[in-house]
This record gives structure tokens, C-alpha cells and sequence, in this order.
């Protein structure tokens, strides 16, 4: 049997901070530790880098136009949850800067996923259940790479309810933090 990188990273099983110390030295490729195991993220499509781009750019725009004391995360930070450490492909997060070498959101407030397609039930589900346990996260925001297509989560005013809209068009109301962005923005000359 040929194994490939992914399937030999996949049998590594490792504590956070076993974790972080691999991933760190790792010359390239980018990682999640999903219930304490190593996976190895695929490569991304170009229609995949494209849209994570467009929701930071959106997002960043959007924060900076309201004066906001917020700072809008590309891919590459972590959330961790229970035995998990996530990348998101965009992380809104408020309140004093973290440090410059910080590599962790501890408090993050808005959180980004652009489906790609070896994860997508992942982030449909697993992701979902596990970032509305982090009582700072207020929205959740599912992209499509490919379609005019967002699923937006956000937690209920009194925190205990989950409210889900499914868009193509029109504005996210974000608020918290007090922002609004439209899926036209993030999906720039691609048609309904």
C-alpha cells in the first residue's frame, strides 16, 4: 500500500502543544488538529483563495468605514476548541491588539469558513457545533468558493439561541460588532 503525506499525517496524534511545536517546523503545508489528529489542509483552488480574500477584504473595509477598535484576521491564526485547533479563513476579533506573536484567538468574535471540497461537512457541522462553544463567537459565516452562496449563524441576543439565514444577494447584518457587508461585496462580478 503507498501512503501519501496526508495519510501519514493523519496517523499522528498529539497534544496541543506537541502540535503547535510540529507545526511550527514544518517547512510547508498548512494543518488542523481535528480530535487530537494531525490533518493535512489541501491545497486550495484558485476560486477558494479568491473568495477567503474578498471576505477579509469586505471585512476589514467594513470594520475600518465604522471606526471599530476590531482587527479582521486572514487564515493562519488558530481557535482552539476542546481537543481541536481550527484555521478559519477569517477571524473578527475586538477589543486591546494581541500580541505581535500571538498565534491563538482566544475571544474571537465573527468567524469565516470558505468551503472547499474535502472539508465542507466538516465546516457545515463539526465546525458549527464546536465555535458556538466559544461564548465570544456571534456569527459564523459559511462561504461558497464557486457560488453565490453564504450561510450566516449568529447566536441569539440572549446567547443561548442559534439563528441561521442562507443569502445570495443583500446585506449581513453583523452586530455585534455593528457592521453590515453585502454578498455582493464578497462576490464581486460573479453572477446569482
Amino acid at each position: 500500500m503507498v501512503h501519501t503525506a496526508v495519510d501519514l499525517v493523519t496517523d499522528l496524534v498529539m497534544s496541543r502543544d506537541e502540535y503547535r511545536s510540529w507545526a511550527m517546523a514544518q517547512p510547508t503545508g498548512r494543518y488542523e488538529r481535528v480530535d487530537g489528529r494531525v490533518e493535512a489542509m489541501a491545497p486550495e483552488r484558485a476560486s477558494h483563495a479568491k473568495r477567503k480574500a474578498m471576505v477579509w477584504l469586505t471585512l476589514r473595509q467594513a470594520v475600518a468605514a465604522a471606526g471599530l477598535s476590531c482587527e479582521v484576521y486572514p487564515d493562519g491564526m488558530t481557535i482552539e476548541v476542546d481537543d481541536n485547533d481550527y484555521e478559519p479563513d477569517a477571524v473578527v476579533r475586538c477589543g486591546e491588539s494581541l500580541p505581535d506573536d500571538a498565534i491563538t484567538i482566544p475571544d474571537p468574535l465573527i468567524i469565516v469558513e470558505v468551503l472547499s471540497p474535502g472539508k465542507r461537512r466538516v465546516d457545515l457541522t463539526v465546525k458549527l457545533a464546536a465555535y458556538f462553544q466559544i461564548p465570544t463567537v456571534r456569527h459564523y459565516l459559511v462561504f461558497w468558493a464557486t457560488e453565490r452562496r453564504v450561510i450566516h449563524h449568529m447566536r441569539g441576543e440572549d446567547g443561548s439561541d442559534i439563528h441561521t439565514r442562507i443569502l445570495i444577494s443583500g446585506p449581513i447584518v453583523l452586530d455585534p460588532p455593528g457592521v453590515t457587508i453585502t454578498v455582493e461585496e464578497v462576490y464581486l462580478g460573479q453572477p446569482t
